[in-house]
């Protein structure tokens, strides 16, 4: 089903735009309280990731709906996903009230797990090589990866982003062949329609995306 696991990160990341990192790095630091060490950056990336390969070879038993329910608490529990909303959501999180922020959070949240469902629905031998840690400002680290598949003559660089969060470890973007921002791409795309219809219009365009990429 899937050496083209490869090939759809890189597809789903090649037409965007390159990682401004002084500008969305700073609002991270504003958003996250600085906290005392408890664990490796680097270790909750190799357990994210031995969690994905885990996945990855139940892939065609467990179809997409499956994969969405084992990956939820993986993702959840490795990703700062109401700050990564926040952020998604510009200045309109500031004006929304906490019913639509919860709602935000709740339709980000399924539809980055659905994405993932789908994007990691096979496994052809793929492994994940940690290459170290790089320190940025403020508490930032980035845990240096390289996804490699016997169907690909290069390696896919993957760089997270990790920071303290209540004495915790958690990911907070996903940077791709050292440029390519997920949480950029996500403000991006979702800029028009906030501009157009505000948090609640975004909202039920994150859950019309998980539904789709759920269907049968």
């Amino acid at each position: 089903m899937t050496s083209r696991c490869t090939s759809k990160i890189i597809n789903r990341f090649s037409p965007v735009f390159r990682f401004n990192s002084a500008v969305l790095l700073s609002v991270m630091v504003l958003l996250l309280p600085t906290s005392a060490r408890a664990e490796t950056a680097s270790a909750r990336v190799q357990s994210f990731q031995n969690g994905l390969i885990s996945v990855m070879k139940d892939a065609e038993q467990l179809g997409v709906q499956g994969r969405y329910e084992r990956l939820k608490p993986l993702i959840s529990d490795t990703f700062n996903l109401p700050l990564m909303a926040a952020l998604s959501a510009g200045p309109y999180w500031k004006a929304a009230d906490t019913d639509q922020r919860d709602r935000l959070v709740s339709a980000f949240t399924r539809m980055s797990v659905a994405m993932l469902a789908t994007l990691f629905d096979g496994y052809s031998g793929e492994s994940f090589t940690l290459n170290g840690e790089k320190q940025g400002p403020q508490g930032i680290t980035f845990v240096i990866t390289t996804l490699t598949s016997p169907s690909r003559q290069n390696g896919v660089e993957i760089s997270y982003v990790a920071r303290q969060s209540e004495g915790t470890w958690r990911l907070i973007d996903v940077i791709v062949d050292g440029g390519i921002s997920e949480m950029k791409v996500r403000i991006s795309e979702y800029n028009q329609t906030l501009k157009t219809g505000g948090i609640s219009t975004l909202s039920t365009l994150l859950e019309d995306k998980a539904k789709q990429l759920l269907a049968p």
